[in-house]
């Protein structure tokens, strides 16, 4: 499978459109769950070439065969003088469970390591999300914690619980 991380496009504009207003993913954000419009995006994306140490995050684009992009690909939280950033991954639903984050993640530890010169990756999950945890834990993240009722799920009332994972890169 020859799936590669990029920078983003400007002609990245109508898929991250789809992507972002895609209520089922809403949940596993930090923001509130609201559509964006276009000319956000536009803006976004016209401001994104700031770097990761100026921006405090990064949102790389995971491409499939044609090329074509399938996901995202996202450090954020980014600590200089911690060397650590958190790391989040989403998959057009189309596109899940073809090995797309897995080839993704496995390419974004050596970068992390040795481009970012990052020292540990973690990441958020909903304790729900069974396929994102174990797609973690196969890159060698392991569980360090659990939060209680931590996430807000997609429904007016409901709560998730939330695992905290984390990965020491090693040298």
């Amino acid at each position: 499978m020859k799936t590669l991380f990029r920078a983003l496009e400007p002609d990245d504009l109508e898929f991250l459109f789809a992507l972002e207003n895609d209520p089922d993913l809403w949940a596993a954000s930090d923001v509130l769950p609201a559509p964006i419009s276009r000319h956000a995006l536009r803006e976004y994306l016209r401001h994104s070439t700031a770097s990761l140490a100026e921006a405090g995050q990064m949102r790389l684009i995971i491409t499939g065969e044609g090329g074509q992009a399938v996901g995202t690909l996202d450090l954020y939280e980014y600590s200089a003088l911690h060397q650590r950033a958190g790391v989040g991954i989403t998959v057009l639903k189309s596109e899940r469970r073809r090995g797309h984050a897995q080839v993704a993640l496995a390419q974004l530890l050596p970068y992390a390591r040795e481009a970012l010169q990052l020292h540990q990756l973690y990441c958020t999950i909903a304790d729900d999300n069974k396929a994102s945890i174990s797609l973690f834990e196969k890159a060698g993240f392991r569980r360090v914690g659990l939060r209680q009722e931590w996430l807000r799920s997609n429904t007016p009332t409901g709560w998730l619980d939330a695992v905290e994972m984390q990965l020491i890169l090693r040298k």
